[in-house]
């Protein structure tokens, strides 16, 4: 089942945080369908309200699904659940996103190999350090992520656009491309942040300027085809995304209409950079041809622009953004460019 709870005062809530109340551990959730109006949290005290909590994109962004599903296991542990069903129905609740599945095998693995009556300790161990790790992972993109910035573009004062959501509503950390945003900004270096409504979930109206204006950054909010006249002003000196998986070729798949800004920053010249950590890598998938696409219900544009009844509708979560699109890919590790199987390879060693 799943608790609702709503927020009364004004700190911003944590995206995922356990609890352990007398009844038993559970995952508490900010509901991300509910911003920005209402901070809501939903109380999970099992894998089922879990997974449709990240179906329905309560939480979603590649680390933060990659803590949710190791914490998913910790929780079935906890409550004595089959661990291993539930490892395989958290694997299997979005396609896309690498991470998910990354952390629910690593809190697993650690469930399997501890020691009787210490299983479900050790799972959850391994999902507060896997949510620890991010913290860290975050801290160092930000400072590779600003560092390039101000090697691409001299001269300061940058204006960046962004597509979808990547701050602290994705990460256990302040989060990836957005992460880097708020290091420039508090450098005070930031002139102008173009944010993507990003159709037709709208996660970044909702959510990157919730993040924003809790930032006191300077922000604009656009329609997504509104950015190429955003290019051909000059107004854009570069732009930053996060990735929910990335091949070992380098091809990044990422939310829907991010491949159409990669081309539009190509054809003006204009840096087009990937801030993600090492676990969205994925060495296994060899190219942007073999990432599965997660294909969601065309009730999601429908909704959105009413039509007529019976509308058809084409809802690709995520589309691929090919390497030789991409300036840089910045990781934990540092910073990928050119981006090429081999320069990929060994910022994952």
């Amino acid at each position: 089942m799943a608790d609702q709870a709503t927020r009364a005062e004004n700190a911003a809530l944590p995206a995922l945080r356990w609890a352990e109340p007398p009844e038993g551990p559970v995952l508490v959730l900010l509901d991300q369908t509910r911003l920005p109006h209402e901070e809501v949290e939903l109380v999970c005290t099992d894998v089922h309200a879990l997974v449709a909590a990240i179906r329905s994109l309560a939480v979603r962004g590649a680390p933060l699904l990659g803590l949710a599903g190791a914490y998913g296991v910790a929780l079935a542990a906890g409550r004595g659940y089959d661990v291993e069903e539930a490892a395989e129905l958290l694997s299997q609740a979005r396609p896309t996103a690498v991470n998910l599945s990354y952390g629910v095998r690593r809190a697993l693995e650690a469930h399997r190999k501890a020691e009787p009556g210490q299983a479900a300790a050790a799972a959850l161990a391994e999902a507060r350090a896997l949510h620890a790790e991010d913290a860290v992972a975050s801290r160092a993109m930000a400072e590779h992520g600003s560092r390039l910035l101000g090697e691409l573009v001299p001269g300061g004062g940058f204006r960046l656009l962004t597509h979808c959501n990547t701050g602290a509503l994705v990460s256990g950390g302040e989060g990836t491309a957005l992460g880097v945003v708020l290091a420039v900004h508090r450098a005070g270096g930031l002139r102008r942040l173009w944010v993507d409504e990003t159709r037709p979930l709208l996660q970044g109206a909702r959510l990157t300027a919730y993040e924003a204006a809790r930032a006191g950054m300077p922000y604009t909010l656009l329609s997504d085809n509104a950015a190429g006249s955003l290019f051909t002003g000059g107004e854009v000196d570069a732009v930053l995304v996060g990735a929910d998986r990335i091949a070992a070729d380098g091809s990044t798949a990422n939310k829907v209409g991010t491949y159409p800004l990669a081309v539009l920053a190509r054809y003006h010249h204009v840096p087009f950079v990937v801030v993600a950590p090492t676990t969205t890598v994925d060495l296994d998938t060899p190219d942007g041809a073999s990432i599965e696409v997660e294909q969601r219900a065309g009730s999601e544009v429908t909704d959105l622009a009413p039509s007529p009844l019976g509308t058809q509708a084409y809802n690709p979560a995520f589309d691929v953004t090919p390497p030789e699109l991409i300036t840089a890919i910045v990781t934990e590790n540092g910073v990928v460019s050119p981006v090429t199987a081999e320069t990929l390879a060994a910022v994952c060693r």
